[in-house]
């Protein structure tokens, strides 16, 4: 015992001087106050100004565009594709300069190849979802269209393709209107350039994949599902019958009832809700989704579809017409 009291305060003693831990992080006192001095200052200023890359000393705007078509692995005509780039605010804007410089430069905004772009993606999304949702009725793919094509999922393409740094407009960073309306009219100079099938498969990779992992019956809201089922049953010519199989905290704040959906003395579906005419519209909605072929567990829409599919809207169940 003598010798371990001897040598213990050594033993000890030597693990104090080693470190542990990793890297250490050295940042000096200075560092944080100045930061904050360099920030009240920025904000003072009026912010950050993020300056737009066409006005940096290396910019090349043909480079950029050649770029751009060999990242999309398409063929464009250079003359439309600037065309496409070119927002109406910037040719005022350059008009307005030439007026001042007394000389004239003709130039095009890319209105007409949006508005071309844009009938043409509204026509092929509906026809490739009307291949790939056989059973869908028309009201549910027209839904499903409007989402395809709103302001917010062709601006989120479009900035993920890298349009933002070669648009030509008047502000930057532009906003999702200005980024939209590029895409459009890129669609439709790429219309002219490589032909209705290309452009095709150009809308199906980066517009019409958005619906990855996406519930389709998010995007058309039936009013009334069980006047709807009803009338699909009726057209068959089998009975429908709905019955509570369960029910949980009746007469209190968290009651739960079960209704299920018979067609011909065989479960259709189930639905719960907190009151028994609830639980009977989601029975009806999850009926729905089995009979357009929606449900939860349903396959993958299929994003492998070639060239341009035919209209089948008229032998479609439409809501309209029942």
């Amino acid at each position: 015992m003598a010798f371990i009291r001897r040598y213990l305060p050594l033993v000890t003693g030597g693990f104090k001087n080693v470190y542990i831990g990793g890297q250490r992080k050295e940042i000096h006192r200075y560092v944080a106050p100045t930061l904050m001095v360099l920030k009240r200052r920025e904000d003072k200023q009026g912010g950050k100004v993020i300056k737009p890359r066409n006005t940096f000393l290396e910019w090349n705007l043909e480079a950029e565009m050649y770029a751009f078509g060999k990242r999309l692995n398409e063929n464009f005509d250079p003359d439309l594709l600037l065309q496409a780039f070119t927002d109406r605010s910037y040719v005022i804007k350059e008009e307005m300069k030439q007026k001042e410089m007394e000389f004239d430069i003709q130039m095009k905004d890319n209105r007409n190849l949006a508005e071309e772009g844009r009938k043409f993606m509204k026509q092929y999304i509906q026809l490739y979802l009307e291949a790939a949702l056989p059973k869908f009725p028309i009201e549910g793919i027209n839904g499903i269209c409007d989402h395809l094509m709103s302001e917010n999922v062709l601006a989120n393409v479009s900035l993920h393709l890298g349009t933002k740094d070669i648009i030509l407009a008047d502000e930057y960073p532009v906003d999702n209107t200005t980024l939209a309306n590029a895409f459009v009219a890129i669609v439709g100079a790429l219309l002219h350039s490589s032909g209705e099938e290309q452009t095709a498969h150009f809308v199906r990779d980066f517009v019409i994949t958005n619906l990855q992992g996406q519930d389709v019956n998010e995007f058309w809201h039936i009013e009334e599902p069980w006047i709807m089922l009803t009338d699909l049953i009726a057209k068959t010519g089998s009975n429908l019958e709905p019955r509570l199989i369960g029910e949980v905290g009746k007469n209190t704040l968290l009651a739960c009832y079960r209704v299920g959906l018979y067609l011909d003395k065989k479960m259709l579906s189930s639905g719960f809700g907190e009151t028994i005419a609830t639980a009977k519209e989601m029975a009806a909605r999850e009926a729905l989704k089995k009979i357009f072929g929606t449900e939860e567990n349903q396959y993958p829409i299929n994003f492998k579809l070639n060239g341009i599919p035919k209209s089948s809207s008229k032998s479609r169940y439409q809501v309209s017409a029942s």
